[in-house]
């Protein structure tokens, strides 16, 4: 008798805070995802930056899971003041979506927090990739004043450091999607009070060194060769505090290298996926 050939998993990249206790309710041990990627935006971002690394790993059978942080894109409720309550809430997601294990990808902010989950998790997480991240996430104090203070000048400050070459020319290799026209629009609705909430969390935390030390599974660690928001130097020390991890620098590219090099960035992530 034929074989009845096996969908892939369903790919979920807009999941919400409501939607997440929706798809808790529908779930069963048998229906939830066993080869997962999730991926974590950066500050005042939603998942729709990583449109072009999500539609790859779902046409190849991958579950992706891309919830928006609280106070981002879909998801309601208040921004969440620290990296390790955004771990926390991120957690608490992948036991409602009863994710056993599953490779974790970020972007700055973001790619904090899934180091942070990838410590905790040990054996949970299969692989770390980190985009644009570094040893300590400072922010510049005129942008942290601006953006708490909702100025739309935090905007500009970040549209200006945040892309490379690529975004000074325009156009965009992801699908549907214009460079600076895709990243003014999120960041102008996250302005209040989101933006300002994430970049206090980033220059506050310090403990990157210390997760790093705990990570066990496969990680790379990847950055544009002229980011000015996350230098490729404190990245490449971010590196060297992890265990094998590979590295990958991206020329030409600025912070937003999942945008700005969609194609470079989903071949890294492939390494460890």
């Amino acid at each position: 008798a034929a074989t009845k050939p096996r969908l892939p998993p369903r790919m979920c990249v807009a999941l919400s805070t409501d939607a997440i206790s929706r798809r808790r309710r529908m779930l069963s041990s048998s229906t939830a995802p066993e080869n997962a990627i999730v991926f974590r935006h950066g500050a005042g971002m939603d998942h729709t930056v990583w449109s072009a690394q999500a539609r790859h790993f779902a046409s190849r059978g991958v579950a992706v899971l891309a919830p928006d942080f609280p106070g981002h894109g879909r998801s309601a409720g208040p921004p969440l003041p620290t990296v390790a309550a955004l771990a926390d809430w991120t957690i608490r997601a992948l036991d409602a979506l009863r994710v056993a294990n599953a490779v974790f990808a970020g972007h700055s902010m973001g790619a904090r927090v899934a180091l942070e989950v990838a410590a905790r998790l040990g054996g949970r997480v299969r692989g770390l990739a980190l985009v644009g991240v570094a040893e300590r996430m400072a922010v510049n104090p005129e942008l942290r004043r601006a953006a708490e203070a909702g100025e739309d000048r935090a905007v500009d400050m970040i549209l200006e450091w945040g892309f490379g070459e690529r975004g000074a020319v325009g156009g965009n290799l992801a699908p549907g999607l214009w460079l600076k026209g895709h990243a003014r629009r999120l960041l102008e609705r996250s302005l209040r009070p989101a933006l300002g909430t994430d970049l206090a969390a980033c220059d506050e935390e310090r403990g990157a060194a210390d997760a790093a030390a705990r990570v066990r599974c496969p990680a790379v660690v990847v950055w544009g060769a002229g980011d000015r928001m996350t230098p490729g130097a404190s990245a490449s020390r971010l590196a060297a505090r992890i265990a094998g991890a590979v590295t990958v620098e991206i020329p030409r590219c600025g912070h937003m290298s999942m945008v700005e090099e969609p194609a470079a960035v989903t071949a890294a992530i492939a390494r460890i996926a």
